[in-house]
Order: C-alpha cells, then sequence, then structure tokens
C-alpha cells in the first residue's frame, strides 16, 4: 500500500464499537465456528484481535441476516458463522505473516495450489478488508436434516479457483447448494464477491468508509 493510501486509511481507523451487536443475539440458534479464533485457519495460530470466540456484527448487518436465518429455516437450514466483523489488527497479522515466507504449515490445507505472495495479488486476502467495516459475513448452510454443512464443493477459506462461486468443475448439487446460499443472501441484502462463495457484504452497509478495530469480545460492546 502506497504511503499516501496508509496514512488515509488509518485516519479512517476506529475504536468506537457503539453500533455493534453481538450475533446471537439478533440469531439465537446461529451455530458459530470462528475461525480465526481457533488454529484451525490458514495462518495456524490465533489471530490477532479475536479475544472470544463470537460473532460481532453492526446493528443493520445483523437484523438483515435474521432475515436470512429465518428463510433458511423455512427450508431445513441453519446459518453456520466462520467470520463476521474482523479487527483492522487481525487484518495486519495477515500482512505480516504474508511477508515471512518461511511459515508455510497450514499451506496444504488452504492453498495447496498457490505461493503465499498470490493470495494478496489474486484478491483472497486484502490490506484492507471489508470485514472491518462490519457488515460483511463468511458462513455457509447446516442441514437440520442430516445434522451436517451442506458440501459447497470446498471448505471455507480455500484459495483456490474450485472456491469461485460460479466455478463448474464441482458436482450439479454443489453448485446448487451456492447457489440457494447466495440466493438467500441477496435476497435480504448482502452482496456476494466473485472468489469466495463464503462471502457477503450488506449492500447498504452502514460504515462503507470506516474500519474498526477493537477487539472482538461481547465486553468491547457498550450495553
Amino acid at each position: 500500500m502506497k504511503l499516501d493510501n496508509m496514512l488515509d486509511y488509518m485516519k479512517r481507523v476506529t475504536m468506537d464499537s457503539s453500533d455493534f451487536v453481538l450475533l446471537a443475539d439478533y440469531v439465537p440458534g446461529i451455530i458459530q465456528e470462528i475461525r480465526y479464533y481457533s488454529t484451525y485457519n490458514f495462518i495456524g495460530d490465533r489471530i490477532d484481535g479475536y479475544e472470544e470466540p463470537c460473532a460481532l456484527l453492526t446493528r443493520e448487518a445483523a437484523r438483515a441476516l435474521k432475515m436470512v436465518a429465518n428463510e433458511a429455516n423455512v427450508l431445513g437450514y441453519r446459518l453456520k458463522i466462520f467470520d463476521t466483523y474482523r479487527p483492522a489488527r487481525a487484518v495486519r497479522h495477515f500482512v505480516l505473516w504474508g511477508i515471512e515466507d518461511l511459515d508455510l504449515r497450514m499451506k496444504p490445507y488452504f492453498y495447496p495450489d498457490l505461493e503465499k505472495q498470490e493470495l494478496f495479488v489474486k484478491g483472497y486476502i486484502a490490506s484492507q478488508s471489508s470485514h472491518s467495516r462490519g457488515s460483511t459475513v463468511d458462513l455457509t448452510l447446516f442441514d437440520m436434516r442430516t445434522g451436517k454443512e451442506v458440501d459447497m464443493g470446498s471448505p471455507f477459506d480455500m484459495f483456490s479457483v474450485v472456491s469461485h462461486p460460479d466455478y463448474k468443475g464441482i458436482t450439479e448439487e454443489q453448485y446448487e447448494n451456492r447457489m440457494m446460499l447466495r440466493s438467500l443472501m441477496e435476497k435480504s441484502g448482502f452482496a456476494p464477491i466473485d472468489c469466495e462463495w463464503w462471502h457477503f457484504t450488506l449492500r447498504d452497509e452502514p460504515f462503507p468508509d470506516t474500519y474498526f478495530d477493537f477487539p472482538v469480545s461481547p465486553s468491547s460492546l457498550r450495553r
């Protein structure tokens, strides 16, 4: 990132959590597997800023996701969350990891066909993340009948062309599952991206130009 862009970005980073909520308060039946709190992620360590395994979102995004959850429940599914709000310090952790060429522990599981630097060049990891604006969510569907995640053709955070939502080298059922998730999210106001089937951002996000850096923890919220 150029120096001028970095300085502008830093001016737009805040610790103000006043418009954020615990997602579980809005969607009580939601399943949470916050990957960046655990060590099972593409880095292999707990990520900076993830102090507790909980999902935080802006109030507007949480309300919209509640509508998604209600629609999914009617169809026999629950929502399973991998990540929501991501502190700016977590994104810095990603960037610093990308500079350290020796750390390849998780390559076989998350980016087997790419070099680390390609993850940034190809847009899988950004130096400024929409997650830090508080209205982006990474999720999948959980089938209440089978008690398992719906088969989407690739796992969460698999950085590969196979994870592109419109990738046709998967089964018809897997593709239809991706399109079902996409349809549910778009119906409630979320927009997809072209390289990750699990990633959606609220179209009318309340903070399109602001990035947040308070820790992921219920204690960060003003009650």
